[in-house]
């Protein structure tokens, strides 16, 4: 495993409380979305707000629990082992929503008290029976004031660790609206890097390994948050590492394995009143020292299209419905300087983040779906190839089933077929099968499906089974030659739950998993 840390299962902490009685502290943090400007079909259904018990002595994790909403306060019980957890979020137009959840940290299990949602800002216990929440207004309609205040309640239990779920009557939470903090989660950095040095280690916080990468020589190069790429040796020890505001999204190596093209996220942010964006970067690192080789300034933000020796850019930025060209930068011979002189590709249509996710592994040729529509690009999409010519050779409609809309995803090339995931379009969300791997030849027709209920994040292959990641934590091995399932298994790390954002099988045989909370995990498949 490489880039373990302290606390890494609970990502960005919030908020973090001590409890002497029992020697634990508990965090809740959120490890984010699992999307990005170039891929979101996996974020359906996923939620990465997590509340964590660890020991104070040598910080192993306890407990590790999903939340669906952000965690806003911690109160350990007086005596019961019990967490008392306030959570919850403004809805971006009128509602505070969330819930009280009580963790039992004898038995994991965890019950949402309230009856109704309700974002709760503030808990504490006030003797075993007593506990005191503060709670955000049900919503802002008649209430400017509302994102600054807050109800104080004190709701009492005979017995606390035998509450049920929803049996915090909303009559019970009934009181006059008074001025609340909200937390900011400095206070629990603070608290976390002072256990983290107490036990003689650094924290710092690790998040989303989108891309992962195994060379010849038994590296390991990564692209992550914060990080545009960084290489690991066979010892286990970080080589070098490029930071980046954002991280890298894709990493793509160049034929010889010298160096890698990766690309970095850029989303706007807030200064002041205004809303900025650095310029889009496009970078070649070589693989031996970490040196930024060359940047590319493509003027908007790209998608990474590899294949067969060839790699080209995609405009991923979504604006109106611009008939977009892909970029001819040459990426694949950096040396003969054509990479500086970018030459129009083919039009391929306008980009989102749901409907054109495409990234294919061990692809012969650069593929894209794009739709037959130009006013509509998401809409009748097709596979497409990109020619040695540059030119666009539609092969088959990405949907194969007429009357359903399939949403992208990640791919695998395996002869002359295509594996691909994504989930299929509803108007109330991701539907049980609604998920799917199919093996496909370059006709269209369909060798095997195989349907889940939770869209897949990454995909690999060997050329014998087909890997599929979920955003469940579920990693899954198909069968290449008909889709039966091999083996299944929930990703763990020291027995708390992870879920892998990237997968590659290294030339040695190993599969590389890169997860949400910032590791790379290494799994042996064969002797």
């Amino acid at each position: 495993m490489l880039g373990d840390g302290p606390f890494a299962g609970i990502g960005e902490p919030s908020v973090a409380v001590l409890d002497e009685r029992s020697g634990t502290v508990a965090v809740g943090g959120d490890l984010g979305h699992v999307q990005w400007s170039g891929s979101g079909t996996a974020d359906s259904g996923w939620t990465g707000h997590r509340i964590g018990v660890y020991e104070r002595d040598g910080l192993r994790c306890r407990r590790l629990v999903r939340s669906a909403y952000p965690v806003r306060a911690l109160a350990f019980h007086p005596v019961l082992p019990l967490l008392a957890v306030g959570t919850g979020r403004y809805d971006g137009g009128y509602s505070f929503e969330g819930e009280l959840l009580l963790v039992r940290l004898d038995s994991g299990e965890v019950v949402s008290a309230l009856q109704h949602p309700r974002e709760v800002l503030g808990v504490e216990w006030s003797g075993e029976t007593a506990l005191s929440l503060v709670l955000a207004p049900y919503d802002d309609w008649e209430d400017p004031q509302a994102h600054e205040r807050g109800h104080a309640v004190v709701v009492d239990r005979p017995d606390w660790g035998a509450v049920g779920r929803g049996t915090v009557r909303a009559e019970e939470l009934d009181a006059p609206a008074q001025p609340a903090a909200r937390p900011d989660g400095a206070q629990a950095r603070r608290i976390l890097a002072d256990l983290a040095a107490s036990a003689g280690r650094q924290w710092s916080v690790r998040r989303r390994v989108w891309a992962v990468e195994g060379t010849q020589d038994g590296r390991t190069l990564a692209a992550l948050d914060g990080v545009l790429a960084e290489s690991w040796l066979p010892s286990g020890e970080l080589h070098w590492s490029v930071g980046d505001e954002e991280g890298g999204r894709q990493l793509v190596p160049s034929p010889d394995g010298s160096s890698v093209w990766t690309n970095a996220e850029r989303r706007g942010r807030r200064r002041g009143r205004r809303w900025e964006t650095s310029p889009p970067r496009v970078a070649r690192i070589a693989v031996e020292t970490g040196q930024v080789l060359e940047t590319l300034s493509p003027g908007v933000s790209t998608v990474l299209v590899a294949g067969g020796g060839r790699t080209v850019l995609r405009p991923s930025d979504g604006r109106g419905k611009r008939a977009e060209r892909l970029l001819m930068f040459g990426l694949e011979d950096p040396a003969d300087g054509s990479a500086a002189c970018p030459e129009a590709g083919p039009e391929v249509g306008s980009f989102d983040l749901f409907n054109h996710p495409f990234a294919v592994r061990h692809a012969g040729s650069p593929y894209v779906l794009v739709g037959t529509d130009p006013d509509a690009p998401h809409r009748d999409k097709w596979v497409a190839a990109v020619g040695a010519d540059g030119t666009l050779r539609r092969l088959f409609p990405h949907s194969w089933v007429p009357a359903e809309h399939h949403f992208g995803g990640p791919a695998v090339e395996i002869g002359q077929s295509l594996v691909h995931a994504g989930t299929v379009h509803h108007g109330h969300g991701l539907q049980p099968g609604g998920a799917y791997v199919v093996r496909r030849s370059l006709n269209g027709s369909v060798l095997w499906q195989h349907r889940t209920d939770r869209p897949a994040t990454a995909l690999e292959t060997d050329g014998d089974t087909v890997y599929a990641a979920y955003n469940s934590g579920e990693l899954t091995a198909l069968d290449a030659a008909d889709g039966s399932v091999r083996w299944r298994t929930g990703l763990e790390v020291d027995g708390a739950p992870t879920t892998a954002l990237s997968l590659a099988v290294t030339p040695r045989g190993h599969l590389l998993a890169g997860t949400v909370d910032g590791r790379i995990l290494e799994y042996r498949l064969r002797p």
